[in-house]
């Protein structure tokens, strides 16, 4: 009994234009997935955030007083602070000083820029010419936190810094930060008292 020996096999017929086709859409739906997933956490990762303006320190190294006026100069020392990943051009930025809601100065900021994740310092400086102390704050009569402090002027510093912020040197975003400040001064010996913002 010999033994018959079974045909050779044949190659599988190859592919046909349906399965490339289906090949084909499987591996672009999957890129297309991939790309959508990085874009995605880069967005989130590089979202553009609005700058930070801090005042650290007023000073008043002019202040003078007679019975209707007060004449001072206001120093104003302001950090601002770029957390972006991308750089912050600034072109929009001013300073404003009121009292009595009335505008005593205003400057504008020259335009810059801030590196990515840096804080710039600032100096802001007004010389305030006669300004009526008609609504000067008298404080109460045991003062403020138990200091006697009598009767003071408020002003108030606004800061606008806009720009906007390039993520990874292809797409820009506008951005804008604001900051309101007031400072408490006491009339009777021109001592910055306090400031909030």
């Amino acid at each position: 009994m010999g033994g018959r020996k079974k045909p050779p096999s044949l190659p599988p017929p190859p592919p046909t234009g349906r399965t490339n086709l289906a090949s084909c859409i499987v591996a672009t739906t999957f890129l297309t997935f991939i790309a959508i997933i990085i874009l995605i956490i880069f967005f989130t990762l590089f979202k553009p955030q609005n700058p930070t303006i801090a005042v650290t320190a007023v000073q008043l190294p002019a202040f003078s007083v007679t019975n209707t006026t007060v004449t001072f100069t206001v120093s104003h020392y302001i950090a601002v602070n770029n957390p972006n990943h991308g750089v912050f051009t600034h072109y929009d930025s001013s300073l404003q000083l009121l009292y009595a809601g009335n505008q005593i100065g205003f400057m504008f900021v020259p335009s810059g820029e801030i590196e990515a994740r840096r804080t710039v310092y600032m100096a802001a400086t007004f010389s305030v010419v006669s300004v009526p102390t008609t609504s000067v704050i008298n404080a109460p009569p045991e003062g403020v936190n138990g200091l006697r402090v009598g009767p003071r002027l408020e002003i108030e510093l606004r800061m606008k810094m806009a720009g906007r912020v390039s993520v990874v040197h292809f797409f820009t975003h506008h951005v804008e930060a604001k900051a309101k400040c007031k400072v408490a001064i006491a009339i009777n010996d021109g001592s910055v008292l306090g400031f909030s913002c």
